[in-house]
């Protein structure tokens, strides 16, 4: 099992990357969420010259914000500052298109660009479709120390559900999603990727993928409660994120949300739709896995907390982390809060990773 950590792009926070490498986390996936954050590509290219080992992407870019030449482009730069460490997240844009007021991108339309970004990664031509026209693109200049598109640069899509793995699985190098922890949900999505592999004509060398899920970790102290105070403030805002989440899925396609959280559902909707319709895209994601909203600290349940993030003991993680990879999870990607990011890293490195 790989560890790595999703950086919130924060431009001047690069001790925070050098902590990650000294601590021996495979993975730095730069979050890309353009009216949160830092820009990821300029947060890439510090950590790239700054570290030796670190193996740095985007986690994940937005297919709906940049055309595929674009995204090739910026990563094959990256790469000529750390050939062979870059990889290239890509996903529909679940939260930096909604924090615009509008939807992540179509199914068929991320086939397309997907299919045109793997080609233009690897330095190719490719049929490109912008602003309603469709022309070959290709760098012209990559032999003139511009871009690297060597050595190769994998691709992870982002997949929430059945189409975007079939997506994943037809183009991808590997799956990238944030998962509950558990290893069935695991192991189900792993078999619907190897399915759709298959369907898409890949051969069994293929179908080995590395399989990446967000989440966070807390190590707890003997005794001590999985909704202490210390546990809320390093998981809190990964669990309200999902609680974000949950509510897009509501408003966008009224799916229901999951039953354990039908004691909170009501007061937080309610509260969300204080917010106008035409502004709330602007509400629903304030604090977005870096802090809890002082008025939605009520709805960091216990229930919460255990059902989205990783909490327990030492022993426990890691046995948890064992059971996830015989799952076919490949690595557990942490997203820990601005506050006690580097006491997250270092807790997990120091006491889970061993075990594991």
């Amino acid at each position: 099992m790989d560890f790595g950590v999703c950086m919130a792009a924060k431009i001047d926070d690069l001790d925070y990357v050098d902590l990650m490498e000294d601590l021996g986390y495979s993975h730095l996936w730069v979050a890309d969420s353009q009216m949160l954050w830092s820009d990821c590509y300029a947060v890439m290219a510090l950590a790239a010259a700054r570290t030796t080992r670190l193996r740095i992407g985007t986690g994940v870019a937005v297919a709906g914000t940049r055309p595929s030449a674009v995204t090739a482009a910026a990563h094959a730069t990256i790469n000529r500052i750390a050939p062979g460490r870059v990889f290239c997240g890509i996903g529909t844009g679940n939260t930096a298109m909604r924090i615009m007021g509008h939807k992540p991108i179509p199914m068929a339309e991320f086939d397309e660009y997907l299919s045109t970004l793997r080609v233009l990664l690897d330095g190719g031509e490719a049929e490109v479709h912008w602003r309603g026209q469709t022309a070959p693109a290709r760098h012209l200049m990559q032999d003139a120390g511009f871009v690297s598109f060597t050595p190769r640069m994998p691709m992870y899509v982002s997949a929430f559900g059945p189409k975007a793995t079939a997506l994943a699985a037809k183009h991808g190098d590997g799956l990238v999603m944030s998962s509950p922890p558990d290893p069935e949900v695991i192991a189900g999505i792993r078999l619907r990727y190897l399915e759709a592999a298959r369907a898409a004509g890949r051969t069994e060398d293929d179908q080995y993928f590395t399989f990446t899920s967000l989440n966070t970790m807390v190590v707890l102290e003997d005794g001590e409660a999985t909704d202490s105070e210390r546990v809320r403030k390093e998981c809190g805002a990964f669990a309200i994120a999902a609680l974000h989440y949950t509510y897009e899925q509501y408003r966008q396609y009224g799916r229901r949300p999951p039953r354990y959280l039908d004691d909170i559902w009501g007061d937080y909707v309610a509260m969300l739709e204080e917010t106008p319709e035409d502004r709330r895209h602007l509400r629903i994601h304030a604090g977005h896995n870096c802090w809890v909203e002082p008025e939605e600290e009520r709805f960091v349940t216990k229930e919460l907390i255990e059902r989205s993030c990783l909490v327990g003991t030492a022993e426990q993680l890691a046995a948890q982390v064992r059971d996830l990879e015989s799952a076919g999870l490949t690595q557990i990607m942490l997203l820990p809060p601005l506050e006690a990011k580097e006491r997250v890293l270092r807790s997990v490195a120091e006491r889970v990773i061993p075990l594991v």
